[in-house]
């Protein structure tokens, strides 16, 4: 049954209209009345309905039932990643909302080939929110992860975290799998540098204010990567997968 996020009220019984790209999806793919889909509004469970009407940008369907669907991580998980080139950032976006994220957010490092400000930065984030529902809508999650807006790398370090700070660094001594297997499951935020990792300066000011230096074993990964992988080994130690 295809899957859709609509932020109008879901109550069953009421009549909705469902956001134009939906209606146009519903429209190529050659939906017709009496179809049955899920909605979703982001904020938990979901709901299903029914096509009422179906037009090449406008459609409503009925609300029938809702469903207390809930598939997210037993903990909180933020990554804090630092801007990469290109669209590396769309892909880790997608992945990391598949994986459980909880929250995003974006770094500008001083490897960070990237610099975005003013209208650039705004329409990128309203980009990578877009990701973020395609990807909640494809693996089933109800709750959509939250892209925070771009931040200097120093400004956002010295800002009050929620949960533990891990910095994710090839020179750490202790490993990620090695702290998850000896620790309860507790929210935490998972610092990622951009190409060519954070320097030393940043991950000393990051050790400064309290992160966790932890390293993902003997291989060097991709800062595309590195995140992913974090996110697959938090899972699979506490829970989610």
């Amino acid at each position: 049954m295809p899957r859709f996020h609509c932020p109008s009220p879901l109550i069953p019984g009421s009549l909705v209209d469902l956001p134009e790209t939906v209606a146009h999806h519903l429209h190529v793919v050659r939906q017709q009345s009496g179809a049955e889909l899920v909605l979703f509004d982001g904020s938990g469970g979901q709901v299903r309905a029914r096509l009422v009407e179906i037009g090449k940008r406008r459609a409503s369907a009925e609300i029938l039932a809702h469903e207390a669907v809930d598939v997210e991580l037993p903990f909180r998980v933020t990554l804090a990643q630092g801007l990469p080139e290109g669209s590396k950032m769309d892909w880790i976006v997608e992945k990391a909302v598949e994986l459980g994220v909880t929250g995003m957010q974006p770094l500008a490092a001083q490897r960070s080939v990237v610099r975005l400000a003013g209208d650039r930065a705004d329409k990128r984030l309203a980009h990578w929110q877009a990701v973020v529902v395609s990807a909640s809508e494809q693996c089933g999650r109800n709750r959509l992860a939250e892209v925070a807006p771009i931040q200097d790398f120093s400004r956002w370090l010295a800002q009050p975290g929620a949960g533990t700070r891990i910095l994710l660094s090839p020179r750490a001594d202790a490993s990620l799998a090695q702290w998850v297997r000896a620790t309860p499951a507790q929210d935490v935020t998972l610092l990622v540098g951009p190409e060519g990792g954070f320097t030393e300066q940043e991950e000393a000011a990051a050790l400064a204010a309290g992160a966790l230096p932890l390293s993902m074993g003997p291989r060097v990964l991709r800062t595309e990567t590195a995140g992913l992988a974090a996110l697959a080994i938090l899972a699979a130690g506490w829970g989610g997968i």
